[in-house]
């Protein structure tokens, strides 16, 4: 059987990529959220805890076996190559986890993949097409405030400057879905989940 094809979603802290998401979500398309599964496989997958602590040492876990989330980002906020080491073990983990997810939809058209990290498609990973949601700096800053309110606008803007630029998102974007409240979002995944039916059909 034909696997599905594999559509990446992406997008900068509130630029809407999980409500995009769960449109083609209530289209009947299975949605795996590569950032979501990357916390639970942390705190779940032993062969990946070993890693963890192969890596940084038995302070990544508590007594309790959790994955001790701001203490390994204090450690690898200031430390490059630690950083770089930690991803070297948990990406392989979440890739093998998304190729087992993918194989229980064979019988779909295609399959959606949200992550707030993503290489255009084809660069060393198993995606068909990209998706970038796009929306201003100056909206998504207003989202974040509304949804997160301890969040600080200085905290806002420093996550927005460590995540990609919109111009490398751009980039790697085979669509874009523009987010700006200028224009619905509902009609553009309508339009794109057509296009994907139609490749299949091809």
């Amino acid at each position: 059987m034909k696997a599905p094809l594999q559509i990446g979603v992406t997008g900068g802290i509130g630029s809407g990529k999980s409500v995009v998401c769960e449109v083609f979500r209530a289209l009947g398309i299975p949605v795996y959220q590569a950032d979501e599964r990357a916390k639970w496989l942390t705190e779940h997958d032993p062969i990946l805890k070993a890693d963890i602590r192969r890596v940084l040492g038995p302070n990544a876990y508590d007594l309790l076996g959790h994955y001790n989330r701001a203490w390994v980002a204090s450690q690898v906020f200031a430390d490059p190559v630690l950083l770089q080491q930690l991803n070297s073990v948990i990406h392989p983990r979440v890739n093998s986890d998304t190729t087992a997810w993918v194989n229980q939809y064979a019988d779909r058209p295609y399959v959606v993949k949200e992550a707030a990290l993503m290489r255009a498609a084809g660069d060393d990973n198993s995606l068909d097409k990209v998706i970038v949601v796009h929306a201003p700096v100056t909206l998504r800053i207003e989202r974040i405030r509304k949804r997160d309110p301890h969040r600080s606008e200085a905290e806002i803007l420093n996550i927005i400057e460590r995540q990609l630029s919109d111009d490398e998102r751009l980039q790697i974007a085979d669509y874009v879905i523009e987010n700006d409240e200028s224009r619905l979002v509902l009609p553009q995944v309508i339009r794109l989940h057509e296009v994907f039916l139609q490749q299949v059909v091809n």
